[in-house]
């Protein structure tokens, strides 16, 4: 028992660590206007090039409502474009505006550019190993790693 609490605290210390250094608590992420959640939004409309927002609601496991307030706040700013599914006019399939496009484009340029800095200073096997093992992370997170 003690061993896992151990563990667990370990993690979470991990876990404060990454998000204090890469700003995930900052109310606007990357100097932007937007936070964590609607840049992860937008991230999943421009992948999905067009996408309803229950895929968005399920992909990222994020409450209905929320998301429901955000796409809102989106549409008003111009940033998606909404169109009625084909098959179902109850559904509406989200796709980036041009403004949405150049929103998503200085958001990924700025993350681009924060990890950058961020592994700059290491030697490039260091690069490769903190890859190495961020992708071992995600693999025994996912189960596939037992």
């Amino acid at each position: 028992m003690k061993d896992k609490t151990k563990l667990i605290q370990d993690i979470r210390e991990f876990n404060r660590f990454y998000t204090r250094l890469i700003g995930l608590l900052d109310g606007h992420l990357l100097d932007s206007d937007y936070s964590l959640a609607e840049a992860r939004i937008l991230y999943e409309i421009y992948v999905g090039k067009q996408i309803s927002a229950s895929q968005i609601v399920a992909t990222l496991s994020m409450d209905k409502g929320y998301v429901s307030r955000i796409l809102k706040k989106f549409e008003k700013e111009g940033l998606i474009n909404k169109q009625n599914f084909s098959t179902d006019a109850r559904v509406s399939l989200l796709a980036l505006s041009e403004k949405g496009l150049k929103v998503f484009h200085t958001l990924n340029r700025a993350s681009h550019d924060q990890v950058d800095a961020l592994i700059a200073p290491l030697a490039v096997a260091k690069q490769k190993e903190l890859v190495m093992h961020m992708q071992q992370i995600m693999q025994i997170l996912n189960g596939s790693g037992k």
